[in-house]
């Protein structure tokens, strides 16, 4: 690894080099996306690389248009967001979140990962903000964040983003299946040790929301839903709503 004070140096395997036919940069294999965080704290580098590990961020990825401007809400160290903009150079990401020490080190793995504000970019918010529905995307991906706040404000971020996907565009919500309970209480120890004591994660209550819930919330905003288990190979009882506006 490189000291904190250097970013990763131009290799082969750097977003420079050309797209390879299979779609994405080389960067957007996982060593790569890793890479970008190299001049990070060690927790920062720690964390990110147990998120990738323990979220099928790829799969995620795919189900993305391959143009357009997406939105992710409660990006954190904006992982999914790098991993998402180097997935197709015809997106614009935009990740927001509420902690402003995690959007400095998104922004410096974004710039170590040649992408500029052109195609990536990260903004915070406040802890109730909502997309505004005067700017519509799209894509809006929400990732493993209902659970942190309550089941009321889940369900109502849930219907603000929904209201701002384009007509064609896609919601994607990776939560956490409730049914699957050994799993879902393994996911709910893990996340309070995450928001209780190592603080990790900003929060006050972890809450998993029904997945029932949230894809009524989408249907009632117009979104035809569908669901896709993505537990398997995985500790954590993974699933995936994907609402598309025709």
């Amino acid at each position: 690894m490189t000291g904190r004070g250097a970013g990763p140096q131009p290799t082969p395997d750097t977003p420079s080099e050309a797209n390879t036919a299979s779609g994405g940069s080389r960067w957007h294999r996982p060593p790569g996306i890793i890479a970008a965080y190299e001049a990070e704290p060690w927790s920062t580098r720690a964390h990110t690389m147990v998120r990738w590990a323990s979220i099928p961020m790829e799969t995620v990825q795919q189900e993305l248009p391959s143009s357009g401007e997406v939105l992710e809400i409660g990006c954190g160290h904006g992982l999914f967001s790098l991993t998402a903009a180097l997935g197709s150079e015809d997106r614009r990401v935009i990740g927001t979140d509420i902690d402003g020490a995690k959007l400095v080190e998104a922004r410096r793995a974004a710039q170590a990962a040649g992408l500029g504000q052109d195609r990536l970019e990260f903004v915070q918010v406040e802890s109730d903000w909502r997309p505004p529905v005067e700017q519509t995307y799209g894509a809006v991906v929400i990732i493993d964040v209902l659970y942190l706040l309550g089941i009321a404000a889940a369900l109502d971020l849930t219907a603000a983003a929904a209201r701002v996907v384009q007509p064609g565009g896609t919601l994607l919500i990776k939560e956490m299946d409730t049914t699957l309970r050994a799993k879902s209480a393994w996911c709910s120890t893990q996340e309070l040790i995450s928001t209780k004591l190592t603080r990790v994660t900003e929060g006050e209550t972890v809450e998993l929301v029904p997945l029932d819930a949230i894809r009524t919330v989408m249907q009632e905003a117009g979104l035809d839903v569908t669901t896709r288990a993505l537990d398997r190979h995985y500790v954590h009882p993974h699933a995936l709503l994907i609402g598309q506006r025709c």
